[in-house]
């Protein structure tokens, strides 16, 4: 995809338009990876580490119209908000999750989440959400990149808990996200999982970033 074209992902009319055209029942894309995939991500992240019983407040970044908040209240969780700055999105998600308990939708965007209090949120999920932030060249990102993902991360930063956790699903090189993960004004305790590659799909990776320090 062309630089022009991905630059597009970082607009919510992109998004409007595409989300616009789909029926109630319809999925118009699970980003790269199924809940099925990562599910044992989310064992050794979620379920042996907070319990459904435990109430996690569970943040979708960019949520779309993935499956995985529904396949997360199926196994118990019910303190799920998901965020996304698409507003047909949000009304055709919220519509078709009415009969969930648990699960918010709310129109944002995620480099500035005035609606998420500080320090509330126990996990925060992000399945290739940063990914659309990104085009141009790895190695020197142009500074709307840089520019976008540091308010994102910030932001994500500063609604976790002090013993909260950032999940971030991507197919991006490790040494390509480290320079934007570890930033001024960001101290994460960062560990890598190799995801998933096979002879019959590409390697991905997952990112389990944890709060230390913050500037007060």
């Amino acid at each position: 995809m062309a630089d022009e074209e991905l630059r597009r992902l970082t607009h919510a009319d992109y998004w409007d338009e595409r989300y616009s055209k789909v029926g109630p029942d319809q999925q118009l894309h699970e980003w790269f990876r199924s809940f099925g995939d990562l599910e044992e991500f989310f064992d050794r992240n979620l379920f042996q580490l907070r319990a459904p019983e435990t109430a996690p407040s569970i943040l979708h970044l960019g949520s779309g119209d993935s499956t995985i908040p529904r396949d997360l209240a199926d196994r118990g969780y019910t303190s799920q908000i998901c965020v996304d700055f698409s507003t047909p999105l949000v009304e055709l998600m919220s519509k078709r999750h009415a009969d969930i308990e648990g699960i918010q939708w709310m129109q944002m965007d995620i480099r500035q989440m005035d609606g998420i209090p500080s320090q509330s949120i126990d996990l925060a999920f992000d399945k290739s959400t940063m990914d659309a932030m990104i085009y141009g060249s790895p190695w020197n990102p142009p500074s709307e990149v840089v520019q976008n993902t540091g308010r994102y991360l910030r932001e994500v930063f500063r609604v976790l808990k002090s013993d909260g956790v950032f999940l971030y699903v991507t197919y991006r090189q490790p040494h390509f996200m480290r320079p934007l993960l570890q930033r001024e004004g960001l101290d994460w305790e960062i560990q890598v999982e190799t995801l998933g590659a096979s002879d019959s799909s590409f390697g991905y990776y997952g990112f389990i970033c944890k709060p230390q320090k913050r500037n007060e």
